[in-house]
């Protein structure tokens, strides 16, 4: 019986570590694409510098169209 207690809690670990480390990786390409426009339009010197255009979207998120919205809300934004 503690071996069925000892393997479901080493599931449960191993499906929330792949759930942190799902939501720290980098976007998609499907994502980038839904944020290219936004990027360009408000974030343009953050090209190529991934931390400072994430904060840069999360920071005019508002402004961001639905579909940026929505990943940079995904991302934790």
């Amino acid at each position: 019986m503690k071996s069925i207690h000892v393997s479901a809690a080493a599931l449960i670990l191993s499906l929330a570590a792949g759930s942190l480390a799902q939501a720290q990786s980098g976007p998609t390409p499907q994502e980038q694409m839904a944020c290219r426009s936004d990027a360009g339009k408000f974030c343009a010197e953050h090209v190529g510098k991934p931390p400072q255009m994430n904060a840069c979207l999360r920071a005019n998120k508002a402004k961001l169209s639905d579909g940026c919205r929505k990943v940079v809300e995904s991302h934790g934004g």
